[in-house]
């Protein structure tokens, strides 16, 4: 969970909004917008501030792996929607690339810590909010999103593709790997968390001259998959292990603490034995997330073109998680509004949001203030809880514009109503959350929720902008065939009303 600053600094800002200036198609007029916030919380040094405040005028003192990608790709969407030069687009990406050349990170693995000041470039070891102790961490995903933003850069700017690919060339995601690991169901080799190159409090395993994290990511619809993807991709992980992870636990009561009982088949796909199980939510079949959120489900879509390579799996199933969000939030609980992601809670701080009876946890992240629960039971092993109570439910944007590839007009149509009928828009584009029934909106900017959304304007506004530049041949013979070999337990031609505007 990211934890959370505010620093006064100052910007300087174009005055008025940039949306009605185009007309019919909002969707420009919200990535110039959003845009805009991203040029105010990037210091001088190229490297963005995780979060800003609602005017841009209030910065954080600390960012990311993840918020300098997200910048980096930003840069490169907005440039292809002309919302700024090329020769302005290269100075921004060559500035930052300049910095991160500079920046402290792990020598051996090549890989960045996960915070740093952003006027500076120093890593953080006190940390600004309070002055607690931070040990420095070097986090599989965080990295891997930088690292996607590199392949972009290299990709999309020839001219700064050499010192793109320097950085890149140095980061070994299979550092993070570890053969020896196992999940639930048997499978061998799955990504680290992280590690921490001095001993950390708590819970660390000693290993080849660092402390890793004592966890693992085992489920499959999650963002850390980037990382896998990346390490396949480069040849420093083995194939095998995108069979490695979970899409759901077993159907067996050893394992009904989960959300639900799923339904399946076992299949062997590259030696590895994979249990194909899926939940029901509404009558629609998905594999699920940990949490049930949005940005686990379609983050990594944003650059390997995942619903192409895998029609029978990621086709099947990103439809399927988009239209179960929206019937969840316009049918179930009834909020008149969708999209749930981890984002900021309006009522102060972060909260990981989304739809509890769509994520493996069975105590999964919930769409509403209030933690409303979803309890489906699992068969004869846990009986079925009351049912669930929606309370004030938050939504994101962020998550919208996520689902865009695949329900356009539903998406469009939910960005429209919620600029409508609250004060959710300033002159940053969409703030981060609003919490629909009693009005209550985040007024502030995550630097991660606004590349997404830039990121995802990007594709869909400018013919996959950031796949087409992050995927080359080499990469496309390591992966593409591991996804094409799959089939998800989801059905083909599932009805998807929700997808074109319909929902029960």
């Amino acid at each position: 969970m990211r934890r959370l600053l505010v620093l006064v600094c100052s910007f300087v800002l174009v005055a008025g909004s940039s949306t009605a200036a185009y007309g019919a198609d909002p969707l420009r007029g919200y990535a110039r917008d959003t845009w805009r916030s991203l040029v105010a919380m990037t210091s001088a040094a190229g490297l963005p501030a995780d979060n800003l405040s609602g005017d841009l005028s209030v910065t954080s003192a600390y960012t990311s792996p993840t918020n300098i990608g997200g910048y980096l790709w930003s840069a490169v969407v907005a440039r292809e929607l002309k919302i700024i030069s090329p020769r302005e687009a290269e100075r921004r990406v060559a500035r930052t690339l300049d910095t991160l050349s500079s920046l402290r990170h792990h020598d051996k693995s090549g890989m960045f810590y996960n915070w740093y000041d952003p006027a500076t470039g120093a890593v953080l070891t006190t940390w600004p909010e309070d002055g607690s102790a931070v040990t420095p961490f070097l986090s599989s995903v965080d990295n891997g999103w930088l690292a996607a933003a590199l392949r972009v850069v290299a990709g999309a700017i020839p001219s700064l593709r050499p010192r793109a690919d320097r950085i890149l060339a140095a980061m070994n995601f299979g550092f993070f790997f570890d053969p020896a690991a196992t999940s639930p169901i048997g499978a061998r080799g799955l990504i680290r968390g992280g590690f921490w190159d001095t001993q950390p409090p708590g819970c660390s395993v000693p290993q080849n001259g660092v402390w890793f994290t004592c966890n693992h990511y085992d489920i499959t619809v999650t963002e850390p998959r980037i990382a896998t993807y990346l390490g396949i991709g480069a040849g420093q992980i083995p194939p095998a292990a995108y069979f490695d992870t979970m899409r759901t636990l077993p159907d067996s009561c050893d394992y009904a603490w989960q959300e639900m009982q799923p339904q399946g088949f076992t299949v062997t796909l590259q030696g590895r034995q994979l249990y194909e199980g899926s939940y029901r939510y509404r009558g629609i079949t998905f594999v699920p997330s940990w949490g049930g959120d949005m940005f686990e489900a379609l983050m990594p879509d944003l650059f390997v073109p995942e619903e192409t390579w895998g029609p029978n799996s990621w086709g099947r199933n990103h439809p399927a998680t988009v239209a179960a969000q929206i019937e969840h939030g316009l049918g179930d609980a009834g909020y008149g509004y969708w999209g749930f992601s981890p984002a900021s809670d309006p009522f102060g701080g972060y909260t990981a949001w989304g739809v509890d009876a769509m994520g493996m946890d069975t105590d999964g992240y919930p769409s509403d203030v209030q933690g409303g629960k979803y309890d489906a039971g699992f068969g004869a092993c846990r009986a079925a809880g009351p049912p669930a109570v929606y309370g004030d439910g938050v939504i994101t944007p962020h998550a919208a514009f996520l689902a865009l590839p695949y329900a356009r007009g539903p998406a469009t149509a939910n960005l429209a109503n919620i600029k409508r009928d609250f004060d959710a828009y300033g002159p940053g584009g969409f703030y981060d959350a609003i919490a629909v029934r009693s009005g209550t909106v985040a007024k502030r900017y995550l630097s991660l929720d606004q590349s997404m959304i830039m990121g995802a304007l990007g594709n869909v506004l400018a013919h996959d902008v950031l796949r087409r530049a992050f995927v080359t041949p080499q990469f496309e013979r390591a992966v593409r065939p591991l996804l094409a070999q799959e089939t998800f337990n989801v059905p083909a031609h599932q009805r998807l009303p929700q997808l074109t505007g319909g929902h029960r």
